[in-house]
């Protein structure tokens, strides 16, 4: 069985990544990229879906036993975990270096005291489980093969195969430091070169050091902040800029539910807001990146924009379920692909030109062509942003005329009206202007509700909507006005758990709600970074600080967080780490700093 979500740590090479559980065990891998087949993935099944298992040695009856401590060495991703034994201590040193050939984890056990009998135990399946490789000698290193991929495993170590699977067993003592690797390699290929474990530990450790250096932010939450950082970058998919929203699929948001999805991909709202947080922390190459990666996504067909797009750029993301995977803590079905990639979601043109806005206002160089896109994107929406639409949750119910959506339609007019007010753009303004006023008393006409003084989550409903507290911190109305407090005041006592965080909406339990799905789900960490955000911009400095503090507790012995926090579970649900908390969580401690409102 799976561990819990919090008790996996990430490690990656900003091409793949994956993840190790508490007692040494890979759980989840995909190479050579986030959206491949996983080679590990008995974080969604059992040992028989693939795993690498690292630790002390134990009965096979028995329990493997979890680490006493484990931490990233420094501000780094590489992964440190430390084992006490009756017979000594031994550490465990996990990382994936940044990509130069093949992809490859590497694995490094060091004696700290004692003598400690370990074990490695490595069971490949490839396709997600599905397909055992065949396992060979070739030269003296172990290969598994199964159609076009290859995984080579080199260790100094004598290994064996027992129940279709590599072990090795040894004991180290003080001093002693043996390397494990597995590298991908096409199967029709020459075999990976050897791996030099230590030579790259060193550049992993230089990469890491040298990447955190840039990072402007120097306040009180400063590691929060490096971390969260450091987790946006590693979701980063380096050959083209692209960056997943998660390294996993379908760990669920309701624990045995439906709700399980496919984040291995590159949502458009979700990447420009890490965007703008890499901006905001001295980090433009990132940023560059990913403008390059959009215009080559969205290419000539701007008026067919998708709410998301493969990481390197693809359009088809076809929906499948895996039916041979039981699923995280039998949560059924396993999706691999979205369905969603082709929703009408209008707030998307928002959070682009919004990005787009950021980086010509934080001297990112200008692009002719990045100023065309916003343009025709504005034309587009200028023909359909007073259509209903899926909005910012996926909803798979029918469409509505989502109150957020809307706002966001009149951010991306407002921010182009305001590149073509610096001279950079050429447009018709005065039509634009008069766009900009149209949407705005439509939404403080229609999504309004007077009687209970808040705006509401689509027009002619009485359900509200946490991201509904992004209209202050999108400067559609400014935070002392009437209706952004009442909004806020009433998100706080309607979507509030026990625990002051903030749920995304109302859910019907075994009904299917306003998102078409049966079940619940627990509190979405970005709204209640966004209630934080909310209260500071309102003056309530002290209560924003405290909401922010209690979220940063929710985050793992790492400092990672899933999508969500199940307030009955106590627990993290939702995939893993989630770009989509990481970037909120940058942005709160950005505005509390700015305030002075934090404690000490």
């Amino acid at each position: 069985m799976a561990g819990r979500i919090e008790d996996y740590a990430l490690i990656g090479d900003m091409q793949t990544a994956a993840l190790v559980c508490r007692d040494g065990t890979v759980d989840w891998l995909c190479l050579p990229r986030f959206d491949s087949h996983a080679i590990f993935a008995g974080l969604l099944g059992t040992e028989e879906h693939g795993f690498w298992r690292l630790g002390p040695a134990h009965a096979s009856d028995a329990k493997p036993p979890t680490a006493a401590r484990r931490s990233y060495r420094g501000d780094s991703l590489i992964l440190e975990s430390e084992w006490d034994t009756p017979r000594g201590t031994v550490r465990v040193t996990d990382f994936m270096p940044p990509r130069d050939g093949a992809p490859q984890l590497i694995r490094i056990v060091e004696g700290v005291s004692g003598r400690v009998p370990m074990r490695s135990a490595l069971r490949m399946r490839f396709s997600y489980g599905r397909v055992v490789p065949w396992v060979h000698k070739h030269d003296g290193r172990t290969v598994a093969v199964a159609g076009p991929d290859s995984v080579w495993f080199d260790t100094d170590c004598e290994t064996y195969g027992k129940s279709l699977t590599t072990y090795s067993d040894f004991t180290v003592a003080p001093g002693d430091r043996i390397a494990f690797t597995i590298s991908w390699e096409p199967s029709h290929k020459q075999p990976p070169a050897l791996p030099e474990p230590e030579q790259s530990l060193q550049a992993t450790e230089d990469f890491w050091r040298e990447w955190v250096e840039h990072c402007t932010y120097h306040g009180p939450y400063r590691e929060a902040v490096i971390r969260s950082l450091i987790t946006l970058k590693a979701l980063t998919y380096a050959p083209t800029g692209g960056i997943v929203a998660a390294p996993t699929t379908s760990l669920p948001e309701d624990i045995g539910g439906v709700r399980n999805w496919d984040y291995r991909y590159t949502w458009l709202r979700d990447a420009a807001i890490t965007l703008s947080s890499l901006l905001r922390t001295g980090y433009r190459e990132e940023a560059r990146a990913w403008r390059e990666w959009l215009l080559r996504a969205v290419a000539g067909d701007p008026e067919n924009l998708q709410i998301m797009y493969g990481i390197a750029g693809e359009r088809e993301l076809g929906e499948a379920e895996l039916d041979w995977l039981p699923g995280y803590e039998n949560s059924a079905p396993v999706r691999v692909g979205n369905g969603a990639a082709h929703q009408l979601q209008l707030d998307v043109y928002g959070e682009v030109t919004e990005a787009l806005h950021l980086g010509h206002m934080t001297g990112l160089a200008r692009s002719d062509y990045a100023s065309l896109l916003q343009l025709k994107l504005i034309r587009y929406l200028e023909q359909h942003w007073d259509e209903p639409d899926e909005g910012i949750w996926e909803v798979r119910g029918p469409r509505r005329h989502f109150v957020h959506s809307k706002v966001m339609a009149w951010v991306a007019v407002d921010r182009t009206i305001k590149l073509i007010e610096s001279g950079d753009a050429d447009g018709p303004l005065e039509r634009w202007r008069e766009l900009r006023d149209d949407i705005h008393r439509d939404v403080c006409e229609k999504g309004y509700d007077k009687e209970r003084n808040t705006f509401t989550q689509s027009y002619g409903s009485k359900e509200l909507d946490a991201s509904l507290l992004l209209i202050p911190q999108m400067g559609f109305l400014p935070p002392d006005d009437k209706r952004v407090i009442g909004t806020i005041e009433a998100i706080q006592r309607e979507l509030s758990t026990p625990d002051g965080f903030i749920l995304r909406y109302p859910t019907e339990g075994d009904s299917e709600g306003v998102d078409g799905l049966p079940g619940d789900e627990g509190a979405f960490l970005a709204c209640s970074f966004w209630m934080a955000d909310d209260l500071a911009m309102i003056g309530r400095v002290d209560e924003a600080r405290k909401l922010f503090e209690k979220l940063l507790a929710l985050r793992n012995d790492l400092g990672l967080l899933a999508e969500e926090w199940d307030p009955r579970l106590k627990r993290q649900v939702g995939n893993f780490p989630q770009a989509f908390s990481h970037v909120p969580l940058i942005d709160t401690a950005l505005r509390l700093t700015a305030s002075g409102a934090y404690g000490g």
